[in-house]
């Protein structure tokens, strides 16, 4: 019997618990920067030019263990309440970070995508994430997407502002008016695995709409010190959970 298609969330109709084992999206809680800098008798800042390091790595694995999209969670709406020159430095690093990736994502055929307000962000930021979402525009190997100035529950409520009144809604029409929010690409699938590493279990604000039915991930290992043996290992726990979406598994399937 011929398969159906996968549909625009990522399920296949007939076999969802095989959706997403070797095309899925990844979503990841970068957390304990701060921490594996103190550690080490070091400044905060220095753990998150560290983190940046384990960007790249995050991003150079993806690809060969199936992942097709990979959300990072750099900086959430409440994290204006950190000091002001903690803000500065991340905003600075975003954009050296950048800045300087901008050559390696278009040829490694990376797509790149920032999700999340920007009236906030410094206008020069704001420049260069236009710039390097043009100019990675057209990759296919991976889209990587990176939360700034996000919060899920803002991106809910502006979703919902951009609704029609009086008319119900469909799951699409709210996807896209979710999308258009928080300036994403319409149409990415959603989370299927959701790991946080630093050792801490929760969810942070972090795509709740997106991760309804994803699987958790928590990890002690600090992100600085993440790897892609870290990352292949979430991917292994994720290929042996048993994915239902509700249903109950017969003895055929």
């Amino acid at each position: 019997m011929a398969r159906t298609s996968v549909d625009s969330r990522g399920l296949d109709p007939e076999r969802p618990e095989r959706a997403g084992r070797d095309r899925f999206h990844v979503a990841i809680t970068m957390d304990g920067n701060g921490r594996w800098a103190l550690r080490r008798g070091r400044p905060r800042d220095e753990g998150h030019v560290a983190g940046a390091a384990s960007v790249r790595r995050a991003v150079e694995a993806a690809p060969a263990l199936g992942i097709t999209t990979l959300t990072l969670y750099a900086f959430s709406s409440a994290n204006w309440r950190r000091p002001r020159g903690e803000v500065d430095n991340l905003m600075f690093l975003f954009q050296r970070h950048l800045d300087s990736e901008c050559a390696h994502l278009t040829d490694s055929g990376v797509r790149f995508s920032v999700i999340g307000r920007r009236d906030r962000i410094p206008p020069s930021l704001r420049r260069s994430i236009v710039r390097v979402e043009e100019r990675t525009s057209t990759g296919t190997a991976l889209h990587l997407r990176v939360a700034i100035d996000y919060s899920a529950r803002e991106a809910l409520l502006m979703a919902a502002g951009r609704l029609a009144t009086g008319i119900s809604p469909t799951c699409e029409d709210f996807e896209r008016a979710l999308s258009e929010s928080i300036h994403a690409p319409v149409g990415t699938r959603d989370v299927d695995l959701l790991i946080r590493t630093g050792g801490e279990q929760r969810l942070s604000d972090f795509l709740l709409w997106e991760s309804a039915y994803a699987e958790l991930y928590f990890t002690a290992v600090l992100w600085p010190d993440f790897g892609e043996a870290d990352l292949a290992s979430a991917v292994e726990a994720f290929a042996a959970r048993d994915r239902r979406y509700g249903a109950i598994r017969t003895a055929a399937s």
